[in-house]
């Protein structure tokens, strides 16, 4: 009995350091899912560097609540965890891509950055292009503007050149 109690605190002291070391922490359920289903699922989460457990609700709820995170709705019927180590948007990405083509598949809440997101929230952040994509956008943005005064300061040499 002892032994039980101490490998659900361990479980609990486990989950929390998973938490507070992840991006994001997504909670979505999965019920009706086939086991094919959940294993690509976890495949194309892992492509993202995102991983999947499914851990109890009992487990999750103490370890959110260790964390300061009120996820306890969540955490009712069978609710999977998708984790993030730097990819805030990555997950959120997967799992409503997943929803689209499976209705098994329903995100309930998450936490992003520390801040807990409802479904909407999540909604919004899964349509966010990549870091990656924000990088090479503002670099593109930042290298047209430099582009342009560069042609434009040469315009101005040249014009001093011939007055």
């Amino acid at each position: 009995m002892k032994e039980s109690i101490l490998q659900k605190q361990k479980e609990v002291t486990e989950l929390v350091e998973k938490m507070k070391n992840s991006a994001t922490v997504i909670a979505f359920k999965y019920q009706g899912l086939t086991v094919d289903d959940f294993q690509q699922l976890r495949r194309n989460m892992r492509s993202d560097g995102c991983e999947v457990q499914v851990i109890k609700n009992n487990i999750s709820r103490r370890a959110a609540k260790e964390c300061g995170y009120d996820l306890d709705d969540a955490f009712v019927g069978p609710v999977a965890l998708a984790f993030s180590g730097s990819d805030l948007v990555a997950p959120a990405k997967q799992l409503f891509k997943a929803a689209a083509n499976n209705d098994k598949v329903q995100v309930v809440k998450g936490v992003v950055d520390g801040d807990v997101y409802s479904i909407e929230q999540l909604k919004v952040l899964s349509q966010l292009p990549s870091y990656e994509t924000l990088l090479t956008q503002l670099a593109a943005g930042m290298l047209g503007t430099l582009s342009q005064l560069s042609i434009g300061l040469n315009m101005l040499v040249e014009k001093g050149q011939t007055a």
